[in-house]
């Protein structure tokens, strides 16, 4: 594995830090947290929604 003692893991946030710098992280986190809480809300709904088709699916005349 990559990631096996915490000296890498230190090291990989501190080149991520330099690369994208301290004021855009921040951003970046929050951006992605709406991202993935947008894409929970979607994949909710769209079981939902299968959930409520098939519960519909008594033939009709």
């Amino acid at each position: 594995m990559f990631l096996k003692e915490p000296s890498h893991i230190i090291i990989l946030l501190v080149v991520i830090l330099v690369l994208f710098g301290a004021k855009r992280l921040p951003d970046s986190a929050r951006s992605l947290g709406r991202s993935m809480r947008i894409f929970k809300s979607e994949m909710k709904e769209m079981t939902t929604e299968e959930k409520k088709d098939e519960g519909d699916s008594s033939p009709e005349k």
